[in-house]
């Protein structure tokens, strides 16, 4: 009952992704009709990319709220939608998550990214005990010069933990 109540608060977003995206690939189609035009569109992403996360963090087992943040650096490889990384994440609860981990990227269309991180968690008070950890996040973004910003929903998995948030994602690119 729980994972399927949590399924219906994050649909909308699901919702939000695929339009956008669809809405993105039509005014592609529509308005790219000489090589002038479709020069302008194409644009090259930053090589670099420091991005920061904040976020509401859901602990699916333990019925729980917490506050998250999320850090990260990217660096595209040049001529492919792949960018390679590393990131850190720290949950502010009563257990103290910290995560380090690889942060591989992958952008099918403009603005549209989706990254898979493998990592290590431990926690504050028993920083001896190592997990490991995969993240998955999906993020949308609208553009102002160098920054980016829009929404972002993560998913995470340890063992004996799951959680999930949906913040807003914050990128310089350089």
């Amino acid at each position: 009952m729980l994972k399927s109540n949590l399924f219906l608060k994050i649909l909308p977003l699901l919702f939000f992704i695929f339009f956008a995206y669809k809405s993105d690939a039509q005014d592609i189609e529509n308005n790219l009709t000489d090589e002038k035009e479709s020069e302008e569109y194409a644009h090259e992403h930053h090589r670099n990319e420091i991005g920061l996360s904040c976020a509401p963090v859901f602990f699916v087992n333990e019925d729980a709220w917490s506050y998250g943040l999320h850090l990260h650096y990217i660096y595209a490889i040049k001529g492919s939608n792949f960018g390679v990384g590393a990131g850190a994440e720290r949950i502010f609860d009563e257990h103290g998550h910290n995560t380090f981990g690889l942060i591989a990227r992958y952008s099918p269309v403009d603005k549209v990214n989706l990254m898979l991180s493998p990592g290590v968690v431990f926690e504050s008070a028993n920083p001896d005990e190592v997990k490991f950890v995969l993240h998955t996040e999906a993020s949308y973004e609208f553009e102002i010069d160098d920054f980016h910003i829009g929404p972002a929903l993560d998913f995470a998995y340890a063992a004996q933990d799951f959680h999930i948030s949906l913040g807003l994602h914050l990128g310089y690119g350089f």
